[in-house]
């Protein structure tokens, strides 16, 4: 009785996608290289055929024949590669679509947990509260910016205050008219004029330049000689 008998058969561990697809990955690798040496047995078989066509025809006969051989072993790697490549794709396209899905999941989970405490009544309600608040608030900011006292009666109109003003600056007026003194007769004329009337001081004039001194003495001159001729 062996031990899988006793504790029930040994389950498998489930593949990892990663795992599967780096063993994968090593295998391509393992029949590249196994690729390129049957390649080049096939050469080499190439190569004695051609030394063996015309003084061993057996030779280059079996030569031909492994060489056929090794190129239907290249063939078959070649599918066997394109197998391994179709399902590393494969699997990769599956590891994105897992992630993908994953990230929406989660996504999506924590969506529900934030809706959760919330529906359209509760969003309505607080929305009603805001604007309940907000309207508070403004009537609040109009009451405080309202005058207290004899500023805020209604009763005190703007023009019956200005009329008033007009009033009180009337009265100063009339108030300053009464203080100018009243004259009765105006002053008694002079009984006789004086001989001589006092000379008002004359500012002195500039003195002119001297080009315009200059003129004035040449046509003096001028005119002087003009009567001498005479």
């Amino acid at each position: 009785m062996n031990i899988q008998s006793l504790f029930g058969r040994v389950g498998k561990a489930k593949a990892n996608p990663n795992e599967a697809i780096m063993r994968l990955r090593e295998s391509l690798d393992t029949l590249d290289k196994r690729e390129k040496y049957l390649l080049a047995k096939v050469d080499q078989e190439l190569k004695t055929a051609k030394a063996n066509a015309s003084k061993n025809k057996r030779a280059a006969i079996l030569a031909l024949k492994r060489k056929r051989m090794y190129e239907d072993m290249v063939d078959k790697i070649g599918n066997s590669k394109l197998t391994l490549e179709t399902q590393v794709m494969a699997l990769e396209s599956s590891t994105v679509m897992k992630e993908t899905m994953d990230a929406m999941r989660h996504g999506a989970s924590a969506m529900k947990n934030i809706h959760g405490s919330l529906n359209i009544d509760k969003v309505d309600q607080t929305m009603d509260d805001i604007r309940e608040q907000m309207d508070l608030a403004n009537e609040l900011s109009t009451a405080i910016s309202q005058p207290i006292g004899a500023l805020g009666d209604p009763m005190m109109d703007d023009d019956e205050l200005l009329a008033e003003l007009e009033e009180l600056e009337q009265e100063e007026l009339d108030a300053k008219l009464l203080d100018i003194p009243f004259v009765d007769t105006l002053p008694d004329a002079p009984l006789s004029t004086p001989e001589t009337i006092p000379a008002i001081a004359q500012p002195p004039r500039p003195a002119r330049q001297q080009f315009f001194a200059d003129d004035d003495e040449d046509k003096e001159l001028a005119e002087l000689r003009a009567s001498m001729a005479i």
